[in-house]
């Protein structure tokens, strides 16, 4: 009886490490994979914010990692930006400046903004494409707004002006991203529930 139970009390901590192992794992590579996308930058004549692949990858982690891994994955990411290393566009001069300059608003919305929209897809009945871009939706206009208001501030522009050169160019491409987004979100969702069945 008494190695029966200490069987199942090591399994259960062997499962309980397992699972916490497996979160850490996809913790890093959820910024590491941020850090990549942030890589992917064209910069914008009118803006001194660049279009980058960061929007698509943190609205992607929101819908696949739910509200606290996502909040931590991205927090991580900043953390890892401000120690220095490589993971903030290429156009800016990283690190600290990186955040205290014209995308430091973009970048400081981006864990609330994944918590956001990984909140809002579990709070749906309905776990498909259009639940899963209309959360993404939020988060990418959450990260919009407060973008445009760190730039107002930043540099004294009336409001018009900050959306004509912090939100206005990013729309077409945000558009995209979201709905990119929400059919890889949908799909994890699926492939989770099909696994979690078979299982």
């Amino acid at each position: 009886m008494n190695f029966a139970s200490s069987s199942a009390t090591s399994q259960g901590l062997s499962l309980r490490q397992n699972i916490a192992l497996r979160k850490l794992a996809a913790v890093l590579l959820g910024s590491a994979f941020v850090g990549v996308c942030a890589h992917i930058a064209v910069p914008i004549p009118i803006s001194p914010v660049p279009l980058t692949l960061q929007t698509f990858a943190v609205l992607l982690i929101g819908l696949a990692f739910g509200p606290p891994a996502a909040l931590t994955t991205l927090a991580l990411y900043l953390f890892e930006g401000l120690a220095g290393l490589p993971v903030f566009s290429p156009h800016g001069p990283g690190g600290v400046l990186q955040i205290m300059g014209p995308t430091g608003g973009y970048l400081l919305s981006y864990p609330p903004a994944a918590a956001l929209t990984g909140w809002l897809f579990r709070a749906t009945r309905r776990h498909g494409m259009i639940a899963a871009s209309l959360s993404a939706a939020a988060g990418s206009l959450f990260t919009l707004a407060a973008g445009a208001t760190w730039l107002a501030m930043l540099t004294h522009l009336h409001a018009r002006a900050a959306f004509s050169i912090g939100v206005l160019p990013f729309l077409p491409g945000d558009l995209l991203k979201t709905l990119a987004a929400g059919a890889a979100g949908a799909g994890i969702w699926r492939f989770r529930q099909r696994r979690y069945r078979a299982n």
